[in-house]
């Protein structure tokens, strides 16, 4: 059978058409969470669960006792559904005696049967028996961890499903704030949602407000007193990161600013960057763009490099790698310094 993808298998699904077995697996765990747990809700009714639907752990159950189930008649109802959640710590998965069951049961499944196998953060060896045997004879999703380029088109498109308005601005600030966690900006939209009348639009001004970020301290307008040179204004940013460590945490503002720097070394190399251009590094909106061409002024190829190996440096640090007693407001106000500093030499810090 050909891999199918969350948006191929989900339109089957909601018709009520539900195939024996059922291997999701992958990296980005949002759509192997949305195919099983529509399944768990959606193949049998309420009062067909109890006697027909078992919902196992890997950690928990083994090979014998999924199959044993996944063999089971169902009990007045049309079908018994059988899911393994977290299939990745699933004992003997790797072994050949478990991929042997496995690939039996494969080859000839119980058609009265779902069963349903949620193996998240990885995927299977398509050269080992298993592998094989998924491809062959399971429906076979795999989910991949989306780039952080691809996390605005993602949200534009999850919108216009969701008949809601975004402006772009909007779209850009979730997906620079939040990035590809894909379960979590959803229920950051959900509960934007919540406080907002059908119809009405999602701009910059309501994100910062519903999810926390804050209107004159945060990792963006400190990115902004950078291009500016804003001294004054990007040392107080930093002493509120300070002050709030929680809201404000080293390692996600270091990963938005290495992706600013590493875009506007990408926009280096295109002189006159095209529409196509400025999609395929995830920047598309108006504003946004303008930013990164008042950026290509200021900073020059060569030093977007430096600042680049700046920020690396700072997160090793953050990870305690030759960073002495520095805390994480030490390690950016460092960074920050050298990055408004142009006179200092990078090299004497890096060697």
């Amino acid at each position: 059978m050909p891999v199918l993808s969350a948006d191929q298998i989900m339109p089957q699904l909601q018709k009520g058409q539900f195939q024996p077995v059922y291997f999701l697996q992958g990296e980005e765990p949002y759509y192997i969470d949305l195919v099983s747990d529509f399944i768990e809700k959606n193949a049998l009714s309420e009062p067909d669960k109890g006697f027909n639907q078992v919902v196992l752990y890997g950690k928990d159950t083994d090979i014998p006792t999924v199959l044993g189930q996944a063999r089971r008649f169902p009990m007045m109802a049309e079908r018994t559904v059988v899911i393994v959640k977290e299939a990745q710590n699933l004992p003997g998965l790797d072994s050949d005696a478990g991929q042997t069951m496995l690939d039996a049961y494969l080859k000839n499944p119980l058609p009265s049967t779902v069963l349903v196998f949620a193996h998240k953060h990885k995927t299977l060896d398509g050269r080992k028996k298993l592998g094989k045997a998924v491809t062959e004879h399971a429906v076979l999703m795999t989910s991949d961890k989306l780039r952080d380029y691809q996390v605005p088109q993602w949200l534009q498109a999850t919108m216009k499903q969701r008949q809601r308005p975004i402006h772009d601005d909007a779209v850009q600030l979730l997906s620079e704030y939040i990035g590809p966690d894909l379960a979590r900006l959803l229920g950051e939209i959900q509960k934007i949602e919540l406080n907002l009348q059908p119809g009405q639009p999602i701009d910059a001004a309501t994100v910062q407000r519903m999810v926390g970020i804050s209107k004159d301290y945060n990792i963006f307008e400190l990115q902004k007193a950078l291009l500016l040179r804003d001294i004054l204004k990007a040392n107080r940013i930093i002493q509120h990161f300070a002050l709030n460590p929680k809201d404000n945490p080293l390692i996600p503002n270091l990963t938005i600013l290495f992706n600013f720097f590493l875009r506007l070394l990408q926009l280096h190399t295109v002189p006159n960057p095209s529409p196509a251009d400025w999609k395929k590094i995830g920047v598309n909106n108006g504003y946004a763009q303008k930013e990164y061409q008042q950026a290509l002024k200021v900073f020059s190829y060569q030093r977007t490099r430096d600042i680049i190996r700046l920020i690396r440096r700072a997160d090793l640090q953050s990870k305690g790698v030759e960073a002495g007693s520095m805390s994480e407001a030490d390690i950016l106000q460092e960074l920050v310094f050298m990055i408004l500093h142009p006179q200092v030499p990078v090299a004497a810090v890096l060697n």
